[in-house]
């Protein structure tokens, strides 16, 4: 990766020419995370999708904003949802109950993507969602890893979030609403779903929010986080061995999600695992 790099950066500039491009099924040995000093593991290179499928699998994401390098991330603490942590807020139970959305997956990634990269945050300047990472997932979404799960009332779309699945893992990216309750639906009924009929076991939240916290995230150890990471993944990471039988069964399973899968309660959609 480049070690000289300009101090203001744009989606044209981020990415290292120089570095090459990794299909899907390429493989790149990041540097151990617990090895960095901070939450900063490396910096440079670029986001094609071999980089960022191998990002993940060490324990580390794509994270900057629009005038920074490249960063890749892997922090400490880590913010995840277990199985045994997950709960619905009383009063978003009785929402979910009166089923007041329709329950969408995969029918507009893009349009999701681009309404999170939208969002206003508190104490955030622009958006983390340039239009590097913005091009780079729904690249993903079309190879069937990155996908989109929706509310939908009365034909529009007001509500959804979206994430990265290998294995028994969801790594969520983000999410907005734009009518009460809506993405908050959307996360419950998928949730669920995941825990109960994919055999899923962890959801990945990367940082802390209150959002999340409601639903039973926890803060645990970088050092914790990457062992349960490769447990739900199956294998062991290590830089000096083959990694393409590991890839391959994580991509296996990999595909568009139908639209209507949350809705029917006996049906899974693919999981790699």
């Amino acid at each position: 990766m480049a070690c000289r790099l300009p101090k203001i950066f744009d989606s044209q500039s981020r990415c290292d020419p120089a570095f090459p491009y990794l299909e899907l099924d390429e493989y790149f040995p990041f540097p151990e995370p617990e090895d960095a000093c901070g939450s900063v593991v490396a910096v440079g290179g670029n986001l094609s999708p071999g980089m960022i499928v191998s990002a993940y699998t060490q324990g580390i994401f794509p994270w900057f904003n629009d005038d920074d390098p490249l960063y890749w991330q892997s922090p400490d603490p880590r913010f995840v949802i277990l199985p045994e942590s997950f709960h619905v807020p009383s009063r978003l139970e009785r929402t979910v109950k009166k089923s007041p959305f329709q329950i969408r997956t995969d029918t507009a990634f893009e349009r999701v993507i681009g309404c999170c990269s939208g969002v206003v945050r508190k104490n955030q300047q622009g958006s983390w969602i340039t239009e590097d990472m913005m091009d780079a997932y729904i690249e993903l979404h079309h190879e069937g890893l990155a996908h989109s799960v929706e509310a939908w009332q009365d034909g529009r779309l007001v509500g959804g979030f979206y994430g990265i699945l290998m294995g028994g893992v969801f790594f969520g990216e983000s999410m907005f609403t734009r009518a009460d309750d809506a993405a908050k639906t959307a996360f419950t009924v998928f949730a669920r779903h995941f825990f109960d009929k994919m055999g899923g076991v962890l959801i990945d939240s990367q940082v802390y929010t209150d959002h999340m916290a409601r639903f039973g995230g926890i803060n645990i150890s970088r050092s914790a986080y990457l062992r349960k990471l490769r447990g739900a993944l199956g294998f062991e990471v290590h830089a000096e061995t083959d990694q393409s039988e590991n890839r391959e069964r994580l991509l296996a399973g990999r595909g568009i999600w139908p639209p209507d899968v949350l809705a029917e309660p006996g049906r899974a959609f693919n999981s790699a695992g």
